[in-house]
């Protein structure tokens, strides 16, 4: 297993470090330390890392609730010990599409726009399996178009009863094109296969399907989501068997961890 993390980590290297020639520290505000201890709390944290190097330049002091270490004692090696095994072959391929979307398929002036995420399994210091949500948004992008630092916030969303997924979520944050629920298994990006259709549950899904994916991912069952939206129980086997086929998902909970990573489902949900 070690030589499977060492073999993720001088990928990442492989790939962006050596884009990345000269080292420059991210400039941590007072704002952004506040902004951290906001935004991470007991269920989430988040770091800083620089490409050149991949040292962290930040790390919230919420990490502790998940390695059992603190802060000034983390890095990436780290936080890549915490990936249960079975997850090490799509974590690799996950990061060729990541690398690939970011260096290969956008153009420099449309890097920052984008945020990706999916899902994993981790094991935490108390020996415990989570099912994290990790997301990352590029900060800084060198003249040559690589990022050279990023914004990583992981989060904790055992309570929604998810599985993770062989797929990646390109999110543009200011409203432009997404590229929802990509397939890594050939570990690249392909725009020409990427069908929004599909894709997009937003689009395919009724509000009211929304409504019914929303509950289901509390652990509601058919009848108890009757009684909170006021319909029948068959209605509501209708709406979950309508999801599934548009969505091409097997089950709910691979239903649920897609709907995640396409937005129809806040990771706060609770």
């Amino acid at each position: 297993m070690q030589e499977d993390l060492k073999k993720i980590i001088d990928y990442w290297k492989e790939m962006y470090s050596r884009k990345v020639k000269e080292y420059r520290p991210f400039q941590i505000s007072a704002d952004f330390k506040k902004f951290a201890s906001i935004f991470a709390p007991g269920n989430s944290y988040l770091y800083i890392v620089n490409l050149h190097n991949f040292e962290l330049e930040y790390v919230s002091d919420s990490v502790k609730n998940f390695v059992g270490k603190d802060a000034e004692q983390i890095n990436v090696q780290e936080l890549v010990k915490s990936i249960l095994p079975e997850e090490i072959k799509s974590i690799k391929l996950k990061s060729r599409v990541i690398s690939d979307f970011y260096t290969s398929f956008l153009d420099k002036e449309d890097v920052l726009d984008y945020k990706n995420m999916f899902s994993y399994r981790m094991k935490d210091a108390d020996e415990n399996i989570r099912i994290m949500l990790y997301q990352a948004f590029p900060l800084s992008v060198l003249e040559n178009g690589a990022p050279e630092h990023v914004l990583c916030i992981q989060t904790d969303v055992t309570h929604l009863k998810i599985t993770s997924t062989n797929t990646v979520s390109f999110i543009h944050m200011n409203g432009g094109k997404c590229y929802l629920n990509i397939d890594i298994s050939e570990g690249k990006f392909d725009p020409e296969a990427y069908d929004h259709r599909k894709n997009d549950f937003s689009e395919i899904f009724t509000e009211r399907e929304k409504q019914v994916v929303i509950k289901l991912s509390k652990g509601l069952n058919a009848e108890q989501i009757a009684g909170e939206l006021n319909l029948s129980p068959h209605t509501i086997k209708t709406h979950r068997r309508n999801v599934l086929q548009k969505s091409g998902c097997t089950n709910t909970t691979e239903l649920v961890a897609k709907c995640l990573t396409s937005g129809i489902i806040p990771h706060s949900l609770n």
